[in-house]
């Protein structure tokens, strides 16, 4: 670190080999199409070398590149988020037949890994950036609500009522594809 802050530019390689395989699994949570992850990825290092004189070492540099690369992914959804299309009538047949299980027996579905992450996956499409934020960094990452805190700058309670109202947003979004499907 003290190398490239110093000018060696070079040796911002070797961060960008050792960080680049977590920042790619990061990244493709938030986007589908591989050529958007590699324009997130190359995003988050260049704002990192750009930001570098920033990181003040208080804290290990990865959380330092973590937090930046979430608030990478949050820009990203916030500027394609109008962009994109979302039809309730796209599921595949395995989706569908989940989604038939599940509506006739929620408590007895078998569980269909597969077809109920495609169905969450077209959920999340649908929310608005920030409710699928919080949804991916505390349901699908796994990551407590101080360390969303912490990564996004928003308070504990914020996260927390974010959180609820992502959930409810989620909730509405598969009961109206249940009902368009059953009606």
């Amino acid at each position: 670190m003290a190398a490239v802050r110093g000018g060696d530019s070079e040796r911002f390689q070797e961060l960008v080999v050792r960080y680049q395989a977590r920042l790619f699994a990061t990244a493709r949570r938030y986007a589908r199409r591989e050529h958007e992850v590699e324009d997130i990825v190359q995003e988050i290092f260049l704002k990192a070398y750009a930001k570098l004189a920033s990181w003040r070492g208080d804290a290990p540099f990865e959380h330092w590149l973590m937090r930046l690369a979430v608030n990478t992914c949050y820009d990203f959804l916030r500027n394609h988020q109008r962009n994109r299309e979302h039809t309730v009538t796209d599921l595949s047949a395995e989706e569908e037949s989940w989604l038939d299980r599940h509506a006739a027996a929620p408590d007895a579905a078998t569980d269909d890994a597969d077809a109920a992450r495609a169905l969450v996956d077209k959920v999340l499409e649908q929310l608005p950036p920030a409710h699928r934020l919080i949804i991916t960094l505390l349901e699908l990452e796994d990551r407590s609500v101080k360390d969303i805190a912490a990564l996004t700058g928003w308070s504990v309670p914020l996260v927390k009522v974010r959180a609820f109202r992502a959930r409810a947003e989620m909730k509405k979004i598969l009961s109206r594809m249940t009902r368009g499907k059953y009606l």
